[in-house]
């Protein structure tokens, strides 16, 4: 619309400025000349619109959509043309639901939604849905797939380990549904997970009760390891009393008294030995230090 007045202003002015001139109006023909130029560098500017980084642009001339939607940067467009600016960014999704088990119990489940726009389908989108697609086709969607799945699930699985997995399935199950669409679901995340106040309390007996199971476990196979050591500890010592007392004889013993003898006889300190006298033989040692 710009545009058009643009040009009809131009026109008016290029006819007045031609008719000051031939009455000898100078002056009057040099304003209305400046008032040409900038209506027509105003009609100018709308062959061109800039698309934001992180968006693209889809044409729309008098209802016929343009099959080529606009990259980011400046782009030439018909001026008569209307240009529907759509984010391709990762937008998300909050939902705080109340969603039914597997065995019929009602839960409160808080997800965040992550998604976005695939640029090259934009135009379809807007065609088909319009600007405001996320709540005519992803909403509706994502409430459904959501109760669906975790109607499969026991409600104690939500507040277990099984959550990972019925978040992958609910991510893959919506994404199947509006990837046609031009709709791309990136993850779908359990932000919270709040179950009847009963069944938390049973769920979080039971798991105090496998926990300690498994300490009493432990406790018992440290024992049990313990009392291995001590078994093997106390079969070695046998085995070096065996070893020693079968090594141990009269002509060892004897052998000993002779080097213990020898190491007396050449040692400073005073003393009387007597050679042969003590039992079996072996030396008696009288006398003392200096």
């Amino acid at each position: 619309m710009l545009f058009v007045i643009s040009i009809l202003i131009a026109i008016v002015l290029i006819y007045l400025t031609i008719n000051l001139k031939k009455s000898g109006r100078a002056k009057e023909a040099l304003l209305t000349t400046v008032g040409i130029v900038v209506f027509a560098g105003l009609a100018l500017t709308q062959t061109f619109t800039v698309v934001p980084a992180g968006t693209v642009g889809v044409v729309d001339f008098l209802g016929v959509v343009s099959d080529n939607t606009l990259k980011s940067g400046v782009n030439f467009v018909n001026p008569m043309a209307k240009v529907i600016k759509f984010s391709i960014k990762t937008q998300e999704m909050k939902e705080l639901m109340h969603v039914p088990s597997k065995e019929g119990l009602s839960v409160n489940l808080e997800i965040s939604l992550l998604f976005k726009l695939t640029p090259d389908q934009a135009n379809e989108i807007y065609k088909t849905v319009g600007p405001n697609y996320s709540e005519i086709i992803l909403v509706p969607q994502f409430r459904s797939v959501v109760r669906g799945v975790t109607a499969r699930y026991e409600a104690k699985a939500l507040y277990t380990a099984s959550r990972e997995k019925l978040a992958h399935e609910i991510m893959f199950e919506l994404d199947s549904l509006v990837n046609p669409r031009g709709i791309t679901i990136e993850t779908a995340a359990l932000r919270q997970i709040e179950l009847p106040s009963r069944l938390t309390a049973s769920i979080e007996e039971k798991l105090q009760a496998e926990q300690e199971s498994q300490r009493m476990q432990f406790i018992l196979k440290k024992e049990e390891q313990e009392a291995e050591r001590k078994r093997i500890e106390a079969k070695g010592i046998a085995d070096f009393q065996t070893i020693v007392s079968e090594g141990i004889n009269e002509q060892l013993l004897k052998w000993k008294g002779i080097e213990a003898t020898e190491k007396l006889a050449n040692s400073q300190n005073t003393k009387i030995i007597i050679i042969g006298s003590g039992k079996d033989g072996l030396p008696i040692i009288l006398g003392g230090d200096k």
